[in-house]
């Protein structure tokens, strides 16, 4: 009878656990599923914001780039005294701040964002004659003048840039021209190698004069070679002053091609009179013929 009261208290010790299990479990249980819900919120989040906020623009080089950026999307409405800048993960691209202007050495004369455009949220970067080397990350900004001169940055719009270079392959005939186009006047060398060779050699410097088989056009950006070999068949490449590849081109030289085929025999083609002349002497020489076996018969 003495064990009674003990054996009680260790049946209410029990049901306390029991109870103390089923509060911490559903305790665990409103954990994870909040849990699971800034987990989800996070992932739409995280997967909306590229689409959003980051896009991938191409372009080839010597042509124009357009980046896109609206402030509204972002910030619904302009704040007075605020302007726009453009930069890359090192350094300003573009700013404009009233008459004042900023414009990376590198980009000097070739980016812009048209002032009658950004009244109605279009806050685009254009580039001119884009180059190899303008490949990169591209973020806009809306720059809010503060006190003292300081302003505070709000993040628009994030575009990544790619700049390709052009490749073409070209044939041409012996005696003929190859016209290799230099895309930009920022081109300054051409340089070749031949079929099979493994040695590039220059061809062309800008600023060279004229030579009567290599000619730079005087307003277009192109070069003409004429009078070509089969030697020259092989790669040209039109470089920058990087040393970076503006247009490679693939030449081939066929030299009995179709057309001049066609020309040999057109030369060569007997004339009226040749014709008559060779069957004047067919017949003559069948009636001598004819005549010594009628005479060997007799």
């Amino acid at each position: 009878m003495r064990n009674q009261p003990g054996r009680r208290a260790e049946k209410k010790t029990g049901l306390d656990l029991q109870e103390d299990i089923m509060k911490t479990g559903k305790i665990k249980l409103w954990f994870f599923l909040h849990l699971q819900c800034l987990l989800i919120v996070d992932l739409v989040d995280s997967s909306s914001l590229p689409s959003t906020r980051s896009l991938s623009i191409t372009s080839m080089v010597g042509s124009q780039a357009v980046l896109p950026c609206s402030w509204k999307d972002r910030l619904g409405e302009a704040p007075a005294f605020c302007h726009v800048q453009w930069a890359t993960l090192s350094d300003t691209v573009f700013e404009q701040r009233g008459d004042d202007r900023y414009q990376a050495a590198e980009f000097r004369g070739r980016v812009k964002v048209p002032e009658e455009q950004l009244g109605s949220g279009d806050c685009s970067l254009i580039i001119s004659d884009v180059q190899i080397g303008d490949t990169g990350r591209y973020e806009s900004f809306m720059v809010v003048d503060g006190q003292r001169s300081r302003g505070t940055r709000v993040f628009i719009q994030s575009v990544k840039l790619s700049v390709f270079d052009h490749k073409s392959h070209q044939s041409g005939r012996p005696g003929g021209d190859l016209v290799v186009d230099l895309h930009t006047p920022r081109s300054v060398r051409l340089v070749f190698q031949g079929r099979n060779s493994s040695v590039w050699s220059d061809m062309w410097m800008r600023g060279d004069k004229n030579t009567w088989r290599l000619e730079k056009h005087p307003l277009l950006e192109q070069l003409t070679i004429r009078n070509l070999k089969r030697s020259d068949e092989g790669t040209y490449k039109v470089l920058d002053g990087q040393g970076l590849a503006v247009s490679t081109v693939q030449l081939s030289v066929e030299e009995n091609s179709t057309a001049a085929r066609v020309n040999l025999m057109l030369e060569n083609r007997p004339t009226d009179a040749a014709v008559h002349s060779s069957c004047s002497h067919l017949l003559l020489v069948s009636l001598l013929v004819w005549s010594f076996h009628i005479l060997h018969v007799f």
